[in-house]
């Protein structure tokens, strides 16, 4: 069972809405987007909107379809959905989730980030007759409803990571394209339903096979039935990969509509992107595919480094497979208030690694001084990401930053701000950092 979310550590309590006194008007600070929110923190002028600082969650936000704020972000009104996501974008709807709703072991439906590309189509009123296409370089053209996978296949349930490609974008200076997302692009969610491996085989691939490309029922913004959304697809051994799924459940719920529903691929690891939603066919091909999405600077990063906002060559650009390395704090919220004495903060937070596993992860109260590695647990599952809990000591009342950064599998270590800059913003995993207020 998921451990109980709590947005504040023992003793301690958002000042969100007391923050003005406390820092004034001056205090959101615009490294605040991808460090934690409405705090001025020790390094400032790195290009990130005010406007989509990340602070916990008021008790009660406006709702979505007011303007937003001239400070501050603009906090999501959906049906199902936690009122505390940050709305990034409307048309198409995307928003993310504050790291402090990134508490729980299992991410609830509720508090999971939302990503869209085109249209949210209807409700399927049928889940069971939705048809699923598997067809181009495969002996056997499959076509497949989501009952026929219920029954004919064994289903599985894995605990998975699930992160947009653009997630950590706004740390990115001068900005990149896109939404802003700070570190809320991602969630763990419990996943049931079959390895799509399953249905690869069945349909017999050709030796000429070698890449997917995904297709959904998503219309286009435009309104264009011959427009695809987005159509991304991975290479054929990452479709092979028995963690690659098609799923029809969600945290032992059926998928809902807004993240899918009632069938998506998850392909862990890799940019969000490619775990298409609302999937209606997937193509073998014979070479890379080039559909909406796949080209140019789509989900690419450069393979030299280019100059931060100079021109970029697109023979210079390789496809984003692996997620970089990235860990949150998620306990207490960033800008949480102790008691005046509290010598002890009990921290908690969460840590994943793209295709790789997390090694470490250290904190500092320092600026990055000098480090205490705290207590990393092991993943349920491959894909699963790493929770993590640290006890710090006080020195004193006053004013502190906590950092976190963490080190995968391979020795890579997250940096202290976003580098290795591309127009479109991807691979931004700086370390993550709150500030607290004692006394």
């Amino acid at each position: 069972m998921a451990r109980e979310s709590r947005r504040d550590a023992p003793n301690g309590n958002n000042f969100d809405t007391n923050r003005r006194r406390f820092l004034g008007s001056s205090g959101l600070a615009a490294i605040g987007a991808v460090i934690g929110g409405a705090m001025p923190f020790s390094r400032n002028d790195s290009g990130i909107p005010k406007a989509h600082a990340q602070t916990a969650p008021p008790a009660a936000p406006p709702s979505a379809a007011a303007p937003a704020p001239a400070k501050g972000p603009q906090y999501l009104k959906f049906p199902g959905k936690h009122e505390g996501l940050v709305v990034l974008g409307e048309k198409p709807l995307v928003a993310e989730t504050p790291e402090s709703l990134l508490d729980d072991d299992t991410t609830p439906i509720e508090k999971f980030y939302i990503r869209n590309n085109g249209q949210i189509p209807e409700e399927a009123k049928d889940p069971d007759s939705w048809k699923i296409t598997i067809d181009g370089e495969v002996n056997n053209r499959l076509e497949i409803t989501v009952g026929e996978l219920k029954s004919k296949y064994k289903a599985v349930t894995r605990r998975m990571v699930l992160e947009c490609g653009g997630n950590g974008r706004a740390g990115f200076s001068p900005p990149a394209r896109g939404n802003q997302w700070t570190n809320g692009g991602a969630g763990c969610a419990e996943w049931t339903g079959i390895p799509l491996a399953d249905l690869l085989k069945k349909a017999g691939l050709k030796p000429s096979a070698k890449y997917t490309a995904h297709y959904a029922a998503d219309l286009h913004l435009s309104g264009d039935a011959n427009k695809p959304s987005i159509s991304r697809g991975v290479r054929l051994e990452k479709a092979m990969d028995p963690n690659t799924m098609i799923v029809w459940g969600m945290n032992s719920q059926p998928l809902p509509n807004i993240h899918g529903g009632p069938v998506r691929l998850i392909v862990p690891g890799w940019a969000g992107s490619a775990s298409q939603k609302w999937l209606t066919r997937i193509t073998i091909r014979d070479r890379e595919h080039d559909g909406p999405g796949m080209t140019e600077f789509s989900y690419r990063t450069a393979i030299k480094p280019m100059v931060p906002g100079g021109k970029a060559d697109p023979a210079n650009f390789r496809i984003l497979e692996s997620m970089p390395v990235r860990s949150i704090i998620t306990n207490p919220a960033n800008g949480a208030k102790f008691a005046a004495g509290t010598k002890e903060l009990k921290l908690r937070g969460a840590s994943w690694a793209g295709d790789l596993t997390v090694k470490q992860v250290d904190i500092s109260t320092d600026f990055g001084a000098s480090w205490q590695r705290a207590t990393l647990e092991k993943p349920k599952n491959k894909y699963d990401w790493q929770r993590w809990t640290a006890t710090l000591k006080l020195p004193s009342d006053g004013y502190f930053e906590i950092w976190a950064r963490a080190t995968d599998s391979k020795g890579a270590m997250q940096p202290h701000q976003s580098g290795f800059w591309n127009p479109q913003g991807y691979g931004g995993n700086a370390m993550h950092r709150i500030a607290v207020l004692v006394g």
